[in-house]
């Protein structure tokens, strides 16, 4: 997947320049297009996304769909500045890293959404961010199936051994829950925000990405999801995979 850098004023995009070519409604990529009234003003908004984020579902032609999101801050911190982070390199940013991550793995066949483009503004000693992935046609997260009584144990089985693909991959997914797993129309499994994550020779990461997504699972009421979780997550490396999940 062929990555660029393009820089406009304080502006700089890293971006798939394949994806790039997709979009009908904001041709190239550039500052317009990690503006979300930009995308208003064009009608292109087709929903919205739950989370302090506020991510926006876009249609970007060609009967593809763009997932825009902010990076936002949370906890006691917010209250200082919810869009802003300390710069410590262009490369280091969150943006970024998250990018090139999402595209090795995309590259690999791990089932993460198609990375489309990165930005980021340095503002002084701090910057602001935005990406832009692909979005996953009829997907739903975990949390919303497990709500609406549609997480039987079979699927459930096949989120473990898609959680268990990754981890054999190294990558270490620090906020692993449950809204963060999204099932597509054929039970295919996806992981999506990869924000901080990063990929890892094996280690107690593991466990402790499982005990997050337990916590997650509490928190929605469905404790009892767990179980099957494990019992495919325990399988063999290669047991439930669905085939090759890129997207695009």
């Amino acid at each position: 997947m062929p990555l660029a850098i393009r820089h406009v004023a304080a502006m700089s995009i890293l971006f798939d320049s394949q994806a790039a070519r997709w979009s009908t409604t904001l041709p190239g990529i550039g500052p317009q297009a990690f503006d979300p009234q930009a995308w208003r003003e064009a009608a292109r908004v087709t929903g919205e996304a739950p989370g302090r984020g506020a991510s926006l579902f876009l249609d970007a032609g060609d009967g593809r769909e763009w997932v825009l999101r902010p990076y936002r801050r949370g906890g006691l911190i917010a209250r200082l500045s919810a869009t802003r982070y300390l710069w410590t390199g262009l490369e280091r940013t969150r943006a970024f890293r998250e990018l090139r991550l999402t595209a090795t793995l995309h590259e690999r066949g791990l089932p993460v959404p198609r990375p489309v483009a990165a930005a980021v503004t340095r503002l002084g000693l701090t910057y602001e961010a935005t990406l832009i992935t692909e979005r996953i046609p009829g997907a739903r997260a975990l949390a919303s199936r497990l709500e609406a009584g549609r997480a039987d144990a079979a699927l459930l089985e096949t989120v473990g051994e898609t959680i268990q693909r990754c981890h054999d991959a190294g990558l270490d997914h620090v906020d692993l829950n449950a809204r963060n797993l999204l099932i597509d129309d054929e039970a295919r499994v996806w992981l999506i925000d990869l924000d901080r994550c990063r990929l890892r020779a094996k280690g107690a990461w593991q466990a402790a990405n499982l005990a997050r997504l337990e916590r997650s699972l509490v928190k929605f009421g469905a404790l009892d999801a767990m179980a099957p979780i494990r019992r495919g997550y325990e399988a063999s490396p290669t047991a439930g995979r669905r085939g090759d999940s890129r997207s695009g």
